[in-house]
């Protein structure tokens, strides 16, 4: 990286080499596109008419930014080869509606399962976890660059699998000491937490629950058993990039109704005053503020809180 290279550059250069290196894998370089004699632009125009009934070339060249003159010489490509049609529209005669030709869906139905099977070989290395991460980050990329909610996908809840524990001690020890430059001494408190969770876990009374959006973990947190009667909400963390689409609110609320289920009577939890986003949504939930006390951990001076919630029965519906 240059020196002095501003973060807006470091974006840059950085979409500039991933186009770089994707471009490679797949194979669009050369000449012929997915192993046929045409280009990649080519196989664009053919599948964008393949997906459509009636679509005139103007909107083509519109909506694929391609010159009129370009577009018109690959259309007339397609026509020679049979692949293509032309219907006057009733509307107006001036204009023509494009389709193609049973031969032409042919060509662009060999050319489509081609592309399938590339990308299933692509992906086929990576394990199913890793699959489901980078569909993510690509729907996410493209909302982003769309303009678009990045999030629209929608928040699945699950209890806990082997392997989970050791993700929460990992996001919990960078992300800490990314925004809030904590020390090893917290990484090594939820470590503990943790392993204690696993030790003595009791599924009639206690759940750890890993929030999914997309396939990929986005928060987790857990409810264990303090006492008869209380129940301790713990290590609540809603990742960066899935925050303000109700992750953490999701969380909580599955916690307190599995409490309610469970037969708690109150609900406690100890945070910190600066983590402002996890004290709002506790305060939104009816917990109320009910001590606080200043005290130097994790290489930081902080302010700790504890906060409770009193849970009523919710009548069963009739």
């Amino acid at each position: 990286m240059p020196v002095g290279e501003s973060a807006a550059e470091r974006r840059i250069s950085a979409i500039r080499d991933f186009n770089r290196f994707y471009t490679h894998r797949i194979g669009v370089l050369g000449a012929g596109h997915l192993g046929s004699d045409l280009s990649l632009t080519e196989v664009r125009v053919l599948y964008e008419i393949a997906q459509r009934d009636r679509v005139l070339a103007s909107d083509l060249a519109r909506e694929l930014g391609l010159d009129a003159g370009y577009l018109s010489r690959i259309l007339a490509r397609f026509q020679k080869k049979g692949w293509l049609v032309r219907k006057r529209s009733s509307e107006d005669a001036r204009k023509a509606h494009l389709g193609l030709t049973e031969r032409g869906r042919k060509v662009f139905a060999a050319l489509d399962v081609r592309s399938h099977n590339e990308i299933g070989a692509l992906l086929a290395p990576l394990p199913a976890h890793r699959q489901a991460r980078l569909q993510h980050c690509l729907e996410t990329a493209r909302a982003l660059l769309a303009g678009a909610d990045a999030a629209n996908t929608g928040v699945m809840l699950r209890e806990h699998r082997p392997g989970d524990l050791g993700w929460i001690i990992q996001r919990h020890g960078e992300l800490y000491a990314r925004e809030y430059g904590w020390n090893s001494q917290f990484e090594a408190l939820v470590a503990e937490i943790c392993s204690a969770f696993l030790r003595s876990f009791d599924p009639t009374r206690e759940r750890c629950w890993i929030a999914e959006r997309g396939g990929v973990p986005a928060g987790t947190v857990m409810l264990v058993r303090k006492s008869q009667t209380v129940a301790k909400l713990r290590l609540l963390l809603v990742d960066p990039e899935h925050r303000g689409h109700g992750v953490g609110e999701k969380l909580v609320e599955e916690c307190l109704r599995f409490a309610r289920e469970c037969g708690y009577k109150k609900v406690v939890l100890w945070t910190q005053s600066i983590l402002v986003g996890a004290r709002r949504i506790y305060e939104a939930k009816g917990f109320r503020l009910v001590a606080s006390e200043p005290h130097e951990s994790f290489g930081a001076k902080l302010i700790g809180e504890t906060w409770e919630l009193l849970l009523a029965r919710r009548a069963s519906s009739t």
